[in-house]
C-alpha cells in the first residue's frame, strides 16, 4: 500500500495542472468594459464547462463564453433560442488582449432577456 502512495501522488500532480488548464479564468476579461452587440449566431456549442458560440459583428467573427448549460437552461436561455443564423443580443465583457472573444452576461433571444451571471 505504500508503494501505490508516491504513484498516486505524481498522478494527482499530473492531473490537477492538465486540468486548470482545461478552463480559463474570468481575469482574462476587463469587467470595467461593457459591450453590446446584436448579430446573427454562426455557430453554438451547448455543453460544459459552459456553452459557446460564436457571432459576426464589426467585421470580425467574435468567440462567445455563454455559462454553463444548466444554469442557462434554469435561467429561461433554451437551446433553440441560439440557433445559427438567428440574431441575438449580447451583451458581455471583451478579453482584455484585444482578442475578438467576449464573456457573456446577458441574451436576448426571441425577445427574452436572460441573465446568465
Amino acid at each position: 500500500m505504500f508503494r501505490l502512495m508516491p504513484l498516486s501522488a505524481a498522478a494527482v500532480v499530473l492531473v490537477v495542472p492538465a486540468a486548470a488548464l482545461a478552463h480559463h479564468g474570468w481575469s482574462a476579461y476587463d469587467a470595467e468594459q461593457v459591450i453590446k452587440i446584436t448579430a446573427p449566431v454562426t455557430d453554438v456549442t451547448w455543453g460544459n464547462p459552459h456553452g459557446a458560440a460564436k457571432v459576426r459583428h464589426a467585421d470580425k467573427v467574435w468567440d462567445v463564453v455563454l455559462a454553463p448549460v444548466a444554469r442557462m437552461e434554469a435561467r429561461g436561455l433554451a437551446r433553440e433560442m441560439l440557433t445559427s443564423g438567428k440574431p441575438v443580443t449580447l451583451e458581455g465583457y471583451p478579453r482584455k488582449d484585444g482578442v475578438a472573444e467576449m464573456r457573456i452576461e446577458r441574451v436576448t433571444a426571441d425577445g427574452k432577456t436572460v441573465e446568465l451571471r
